[in-house]
């Protein structure tokens, strides 16, 4: 059953171009797993979901690099360092849903319709921003899409078209090194990763296609708002 619910996540969030890391946490909060486990397993699994989608999309010659370079340029020495820092459980849950909340916030506010690429995007803000976004991927252990996503549109530097193709390689590359943290400090994923992953990587094959042809930029925000306002609240009040 915990392996069919992961399969489910992940295709609804493959849809929008994120891992589900958010969501994965809830589910293992729900089943019991040890919150040692937590953070190595969810990682564990954004990394094998955002691999194929960061194959996919930049296959298919969506993904926009120039904007996504200087990100990642700060954004992975940060999230090693975020995976290197072990948060009290509650403090963690509560900081990492609240950060959701706020980002389902700022997207509820940006309603007008956005063009493919508003704005050019500054150097030294693009390499603060990402920095400041590895450093909350690596300490909460979410992969950063989540945080990307509202900050571009809220910024307009990408639609959320583009946001979806932009996720996957920030969640792949963040997810890695903060999965090499959390390890360093002793926390390993759950025995069964390699059964959760494999039904995960069947949701996100699933997914992925339905976001990239099927689902309008409209869509694609109104999915975006309900996934960060479900895992927000669902990680605040666990």
């Amino acid at each position: 059953m915990v392996s069919l619910l992961f399969a489910i996540i992940s295709l609804l969030y493959a849809t929008v171009g994120q891992a589900g890391g958010t969501a994965f946490l809830s589910l293992m909060a729900f089943s019991g797993m040890p919150s040692t486990e937590m953070r190595p397993t969810a990682l564990g699994l954004n990394i094998v979901v955002a691999t194929y989608s960061t194959w996919l999309f930049n296959r298919n010659k969506v993904v926009d690099w120039i904007i996504l370079r200087p990100l990642l340029l700060s954004s992975m020495p940060m999230a090693l360092a975020g995976g290197l820092i072990v948060l009290e459980e509650h403090i963690y849950k509560t900081l990492t849903g609240i950060v959701l909340l706020l980002a389902s916030a700022v997207m509820i506010m940006r309603r007008g319709r956005a063009a493919d690429r508003i704005c050019e995007t500054p150097l030294r803000a693009s390499v603060s921003i990402g920095a400041v976004l590895g450093l909350v991927s690596g300490l909460t252990g979410v992969g950063g899409g989540v945080f990307l996503v509202p900050t571009l549109i809220a910024l307009n530097w990408a639609s959320p078209k583009q946001t979806a193709a932009l996720s996957p390689p920030f969640i792949l590359a963040n997810s890695t090194v903060g999965f090499a943290g959390a390890l360093f400090t002793g926390q390993f994923p759950s025995s069964d990763l390699a059964l959760y992953a494999i039904s995960a990587l069947a949701g996100a094959v699933a997914g992925t296609v339905i976001g990239l042809k099927w689902l309008s930029q409209t869509a694609i925000r109104f999915i975006l708002v309900a996934v960060l306002l479900v895992a927000g609240i669902q990680l605040v009040r666990a």
